[in-house]
């Protein structure tokens, strides 16, 4: 079930396009994974229905126009059945860019997973790749997702910070 944390930034990164068209609170204790250019923390608590392991992306940071391949671990302690869903809101700064609803199991079977809905208990390993557009614009933006399943129980919660500001400084193979 960790695909609800795929789709959702797939989804975020997808809504970047629409938008150019153009706070979670933090659990005490939770450690933020940071790495260049982005970073996430776990702003839900152990008895979240999914609890992430890690997030990987390539390649990292993320650029804008390229693929971007996102790796998420994690483990699923309860069935998770169709009806799960996400909110996701990505801001610039305090602008509100994207606040949208997704349906998990829909989202899942839309993207034709290999994971879909009901999802047992275990650990998962999901790996997408997704198509950035070249639009997104040089900034830094924040995306916090939550999760509950169709019984309103908390599935996730998660809280992304990403910038695609260019760097003043050149990097030599680093």
């Amino acid at each position: 079930m960790v695909r609800l944390f795929s789709v959702s930034l797939l989804a975020m990164l997808a809504g970047f396009s629409s938008a150019n068209s153009l706070p979670a609170q933090e659990v005490m204790n939770q450690p933020v994974h940071t790495m260049e250019g982005w970073s996430w923390s776990d702003c839900g608590s152990p008895t979240d229905v999914i609890q992430l392991k890690s997030i990987s992306l390539s390649p990292d940071p993320p650029k804008p126009g390229q693929d971007l391949t996102v790796t998420v671990v994690g483990t699923a302690h309860e069935r998770v059945e169709v009806g799960a869903y996400a909110d996701v809101v990505v801001k610039l700064g305090l602008i509100r860019l994207l606040s949208k609803r997704f349906d998990v199991c829909e989202e899942a079977r839309n993207a034709n997973a290999t994971i879909q809905c009901p999802v047992e208990q275990g650990d998962y390993t999901v790996v997408e790749t997704v198509a950035l557009p070249k639009e997104i614009p040089q900034a830094k933006f924040t995306v916090a997702v939550t999760g509950h399943t169709v019984d309103e129980e908390d599935l996730l919660c998660l809280d992304l910070r990403i910038d695609f500001m260019k760097s003043p400084f050149p990097r030599f193979g680093w």
